[in-house]
């Protein structure tokens, strides 16, 4: 049997040695020799299924050999302490790009060894010569020129939590090591010299001035500069989280990230004008293919675009060939080019889903599409050509008589001329049918990305189907009319893109209002594997159901549904008659009988589709955790506190978010900063864990590095009650009471019963004062005492010492096993005192690594370490959690390594 898309057997087996080298420890010899050797026995004259099977295990080895091949031999190091300003000298490869009053780009200190830099505007002003007090423009560090600069630098650190997103490794592919930033007062020389390729310089050149025209375009607007530069150019810093939340929420993001699709809306409208240049289409391909290459260096080298751009390639190789490109045969070849370049990219969110939202569109929107409207469009072609009727299945053809009578009637009624009416008939019928069409595909993109959109997004759009159908269109006529506006500098062109980007905006927002408030944990492995497996079956079903063929004897008709028979013209589908030994064939396309239990078992595997479906987004299950212990895990949110309490009866709590503390100018950027920590770092984390509610959450106190983040958690896991302490955050408040939680300021009280366990609230206190308009202060924080058995826990929030001396009033009642030491471990708090009183066996301490303000302190860190406590810190040790049956502490860092027990101490060693 030949396989109509022969590169995917070969992609399966590559990717399937890749993923087996991810488990098993391969060196390069332990894949080079059995992939050698199976390729030799490949060659010995054995059957051709056995042939094929060597070959896949060739392969199979050969992608195994792929991630031994390309792992670094050693990375690079600068000698350098902790904060000390150091002397770089490096190529400019990434210009500049001005973000408020600070500028970021990207040097080269040596081949394969980058830093990205950040630095006051006024240094680089300086630098280039120029006054940043008027305007940015022209004082970028271009491409090619050496600087020196004096920065402090560091290595880039993820957030150490289970299923966080590795952001060193993101940079380690883009050859960048470090992060360096220039302080205030730091200087920026420029070299004399140039440095990198002419050929980059110029693609920078035209990136940079792309931008620039632009922002000339819409001077003083901020938000369609921003949102052209990422979807025309790709250059997404400017944007701002709170611009591109509807479309995220209603299914729609991906139309304003650059990626293929930019590359075949230019690839076609190049296409289209070219068919007045008189070449032939030959070299119309290739211009367009060079340009769609150009296209994607000017903006910015994106590995999706670049994906584009070398399928297009193919394309056009396969048409100069005269070899028909299939879809998946193409996607696969590209596939198979990239993991060979690069085996990474198989783990890569934007690989994952381009690949298989081509696959979707193929295996299961085109059978459903050729059975349905790819029929019934044969009946508004050549509507007027009476001669076709004959050979068309007998309802189109007497569809095609009822339209040809309406037009008449409405001729005789109007005098519009016969021509013009059939026309306009055509064209509503072909309209209807395109948005039916556009309908199946958005509805087979959204079925079959479930998985990894839950995995990677934990979203399942319910209106993405019709916000698709919408937005997509366009958002694709913003891109040659934006490329339009910026070439000619046309006004009209210019308000023409910026009323598609708004009425876009607009769409997406009324989608997203009416997208349920969903989000859906990481699903089993199980019924990802489960709910794969069913589409796979259900588009194998379909996919034989097209291709049945036959040839009725005596008449010598073909009834096919198979949009690729030879007979059928890519361009003329209305040919409908061929001649085969002097006798005319029609064809006809309705589908032959099939078997009823092929039908039957595509109808089940359709069923446990939508079944698996439902239990994907409604995830039923337990979340991970322990019943019958008490549970306090610090999560790593950097510079800030998020705490996770789970009770014994499964009760679960959350005390802060997390958030980025930032002052005086800089503190408005906080508000428009593309991270947010209780999104991507807090929910990640507890979807992760399976959990979609939380029971209560709390506030300590209203600083951002605690509050920031409660907002997407309050919005995210909807939960009963939420906890304050004294100075409540007045939005958060707002928004509880928006969203019917129940909101409760607490203030010390007698112990009470929660979930199993008994928890005290300590501060503050109920004559503790705040006035409206008062500034947040670290003593507003809510404290409480949570015991299990003979086991306490004590979490203080950012107390203080003022605080910490009215709580020793509570002598041998104050004393817990674990602290949660107070104000991320600054001298301010945990005094000697106070920590004699706790006397802890377990101290947390959540910080952010390398942070400025020196957290935890050196004698805060003395006083611990000097009364034996074991000390768990997020800016070494990543998330920590510790667990107590009532009597036994366990506890656990996820920077340990995954083989690493957790250590468990006995109740008679922590008393």
């Amino acid at each position: 049997m030949r396989l109509r898309e022969p590169l995917l057997l070969p992609l399966i087996a590559i990717a399937s040695g890749i993923l087996l080298a991810q488990t098993v420890d391969f060196s390069l010899r332990d894949a080079a020799v059995p992939a050698l050797a199976f390729a030799a026995c490949s060659l010995l004259p054995i059957t051709r299924w056995l042939r094929t099977a060597t070959l896949m295990l060739a392969l199979l080895f050969a992608g195994a050999f792929l991630i031994p091949w390309h792992q670094p031999k050693s990375l690079p190091v600068i000698d350098s302490e902790l904060r000390e300003v150091v002397l770089l000298e490096g190529c400019v490869v990434v210009p500049t790009l001005f973000s408020d009053d600070r500028a970021q780009f990207t040097l080269e200190l040596a081949p394969g060894a980058r830093t990205r830099v950040s630095a006051p505007s006024r240094a680089v002003a300086d630098a280039v010569g120029g006054d940043s007090a008027t305007s940015n423009e022209g004082l970028e560090l271009a491409y090619g020129q050496r600087v020196e600069i004096e920065a402090r630098i560091r290595a880039p650190h993820n957030y150490n939590n289970p299923g966080a997103f590795d952001y060193a490794s993101y940079l380690a592919h883009r050859n960048v090591y470090w992060t360096a930033l220039v302080p205030s007062g730091g200087e920026i020389r420029v070299l004399p010299g140039q440095c990198g390729s002419r050929f980059m310089e110029a693609i920078f050149r035209l990136r940079v001035a792309a931008l620039r025209r632009i922002n000339q375009l819409y001077p003083g607007n901020n938000y369609t500069s921003a949102m052209l530069e990422g979807v025309l150019i790709g250059e997404s810093r400017h944007l701002e989280r709170v611009w591109t939340e509807d479309f995220r929420r209603s299914g729609t993001f991906h139309a304003l990230v650059i990626s293929g699709l930019h590359i075949t809306v230019l690839a076609s409208v190049l296409l289209f004008l070219l068919r007045f240049v008189p070449i032939s289409i030959g070299k119309a391909l290739i211009l367009t293919s060079s340009a769609a290459w150009l296209y994607a260096m000017v903006s910015g080298f994106s590995v999706p675009v670049l994906r584009a751009a070398a399928g297009f390639t193919m394309f056009t190789l396969a048409r100069m060939l005269f070899r028909r490109a299939r879809p998946l045969n193409l996607l696969a070849a590209v596939a198979i080019g990239f993991l060979t370049w690069d085996p990474s990219q198989l783990f890569d969110a934007s690989f994952q889903l381009s690949f298989l939202s081509v696959v979707a569109i193929t295996a299961l929107a085109a059978p459903i599409i050729e059975a349905t409207s790819g029929r019934i469009a044969l009946a508004f072609r050549s509507i007027s050509n009476v001669e076709v009727d004959p050979h068309l299945e007998p309802r189109l053809a007497s569809l095609r008589v009822e339209l040809r009578l309406f037009a008449e009637t409405v001729n005789l009624w109007t005098r519009v001329p016969l021509s013009w009416i059939l026309h306009i008939v055509s064209g509503i019928g072909r309209g209807l049918l395109f948005f039916w069409d556009s309908a199946i595909i958005s509805a087979a993109v959204q079925v079959g990305l479930a998985v990894p959109m839950a995995v990677y997004f934990h979203r399942l759009s319910f209106t993405g189907i019709t916000a698709n159908l919408l937005v997509v269109p366009l958002m694709n006529a913003v891109v040659p009319a934006g490329f339009l506006a910026v070439f000619t500098q046309w006004h009209w062109a210019a308000w023409l893109t910026e009323r598609l980007l708004l009425w876009s905006a607009k769409i997406a927002a009324w989608h997203a209002n009416l997208e349920p408030a969903w989000r859906v944990p990481n699903p089993p492995v199980w019924l990802s594997i489960g709910f794969s497996a069913a589409l796979v079956l259900v588009a194998i079903l379909m996919r034989r159901g097209s291709r049945q063929v036959t040839a009725p004897s005596g008449r010598g008709s073909v009834t096919t549904a198979d949009p690729e028979v030879p007979i059928l013209s890519r361009d003329h589908r209305e040919r409908l008659s061929l001649e085969s030994d002097n006798n005319p064939v029609e064809i006809n396309p309705k589908p032959a009988k099939r078997n009823i239990w092929a039908t039957t078992l595509q109808y089940v595997a359709v069923l446990a589709v939508f079944a698996l479906l439902g239990l994907l987004i409604r995830s039923p299950w337990r979340p991970q955790i322990d019943p019958g212990t008490l549970e306090l895990t610090t999560i790593d949110v950097g510079q800030g506190d998020s705490l996770l309490v789970v009770f014994p009866q499964g009760k679960i709590m959350v005390i802060d978010g997390g958030g980025r503390l930032e002052y005086g100018r800089n503190a408005q950027s906080n508000n428009h900063s593309k991270l947010d920590i209780g999104e991507d770092v807090v929910s990640t984390y507890l979807w992760s864990r399976g959990i979609r509610h939380i029971d209560i959450l709390a506030a300590t106190h209203a600083h951002q590095d605690h509050i920031g983040g409660l907002a997407s958690i309050m919005t995210n896991f909807h939960p009963d009650e939420f906890w304050t302490g004294a100075n409540p955050p007045a939005a958060l408040i707002a928004q509880a009471r928006s969203q019917g939680v129940r909101v409760n300021e607490q203030r010390a009280s007698a112990p009470f019963d929660l979930g199993g366990a008994h928890i005290e609230i300590l501060a503050p206190t109920p004559d503790y004062a705040t006035f409206p308009g008062q500034a947040a202060n670290n003593n507003d924080s809510l404290v409480m005492r949570i015991a299990y058995g003979s086991r306490s826990f004590l979490l203080t929030g950012d107390m203080e010492g003022p605080i910490e001396y009215q709580l020793l009033a509570l002598g041998p009642a104050l004393h817990s096993d674990v602290l949660k030491v107070g104000h991320h471990g600054s001298k301010t708090s945990t005094s000697q005192e106070f920590l004699d009183a706790v006397a802890p066996s377990v101290a947390m301490i959540s910080a952010g690594y390398d942070n400025s303000f020196g957290h935890p302190h050196p004698t805060v860190m003395a006083r611990l370490e000097a009364r034996g406590a074991a000390i768990l810190r997020t800016d070494q040790d990543g998330l920590a959690t510790v667990k107590t049956d009532g009597h036994r502490l366990f506890f656990s860092l996820n920077a340990w390594s995954e083989h690493q027990k957790p250590l468990a101490y006995p109740e008679h060693l922590t008393n």
